[in-house]
């Protein structure tokens, strides 16, 4: 004997079994009655014994065949158990949810939105990991992915969400002490904060209502990979930042930094819902993806 278990043949014995007849077993499980002889035919021929004395009017197991009737039995009834609590699961929002988001997105936009959903859903737990590079969902084993910026190829499920606008700031004291470019080809003799996660390829993009476009490499003496680290430097006069606006809103609302560049559109990004391709979704990753569209689309 070789390979696997031919665990539908022992699945079909178990159910004739139950059931007394082919015919009574056949109904039961949706099945041919020829479909459920060949069955028991090829699992006898596997293991090389007789499991039923057929006759016309009656079956009638056989001592290999009561040997092996309790363990396919159980063996049935372990699947059938397995696959009704898969259902069940897939049925009603239970269980844990890998969520993956960038850093401070997270933190600022996503992480106050979860209470409201725990409560919505008291049976669904969240295993929430920021990290502002690209995780491997599939790899890492994550159920949904929140990301910002160009969305490469790939395999994986995406919904745009929402646009992402990108503002240029500064603070007063750094454009007083170094002046405020007027055209972002400026932005070369300037100090500025490069993003060592830049989703878009090549620097910053800018275009203006005329349609001219134009791309700077930034430099500066600041490298970050996290968008709050910028802040504090920014703040303190030490450079132009590129960020998105959700980074930016208190420190611009009580002005310790100002918008540049305002006749000048700064590439906006997008957020990205990701899940896995395959099958249909678990209720636990569907009413969170689901929730997500509704609170994070109307940003």
């Amino acid at each position: 004997m070789s390979g696997l278990p031919d665990m539908e043949a022992m699945a079909i014995f178990a159910k004739v079994v139950e059931t007394r007849g082919i015919s009574a077993a056949a109904a039961d499980l949706g099945l041919s009655a020829p479909t459920i002889s060949k069955a028991l035919a090829r699992l006898e021929q596997r293991l090389g014994c007789r499991l039923l004395n057929r006759t016309s009017r009656r079956l009638a197991l056989t001592d290999a065949g009561r040997d092996l009737a309790g363990r396919a039995a159980r063996l049935l009834a372990d699947a059938e158990a397995a696959e009704a609590a898969l259902a069940a699961q897939s049925a009603t929002p239970r269980g844990t949810v890998r969520l993956a988001a960038p850093m401070s997105f997270g933190v600022r936009e996503v992480a106050p939105l979860l209470p409201e959903f725990l409560a919505l859903y008291p049976d669904v737990s969240i295993d929430l990991h920021l990290d502002d590079a690209l995780v491997d969902v599939i790899g890492d084993g994550f159920d949904i992915a929140l990301r910002i910026g160009m969305l490469p190829d790939s395999s994986l499920l995406a919904r745009r969400l929402a646009a992402v606008p990108g503002v240029t700031v500064a603070a007063p004291s750094y454009l007083a002490r170094r002046g405020c470019p007027a055209h972002p080809a400026e932005l070369a003799a300037h100090d500025c904060f490069p993003y060592a996660y830049l989703r878009s390829p090549g620097g910053w993009h800018y275009a203006n209502a005329a349609g001219e476009t134009v791309t700077v490499k930034p430099g500066g003496r600041l490298r970050v990979n996290n968008g709050d680290a910028v802040l504090p430097a920014a703040v303190a006069g030490l450079g132009i930042a590129a960020l998105p606006g959700f980074l930016v809103r208190e420190a611009l609302a009580d002005g310790r930094l100002v918008t540049i560049l305002t006749d000048w559109h700064a590439a906006d990004s997008n957020l990205y819902l990701l899940t896995p391709p395959g099958g249909p979704q678990p209720a636990r990753v569907r009413v969170l993806a689901e929730f997500f569209v509704r609170a994070l689309a109307r940003r």
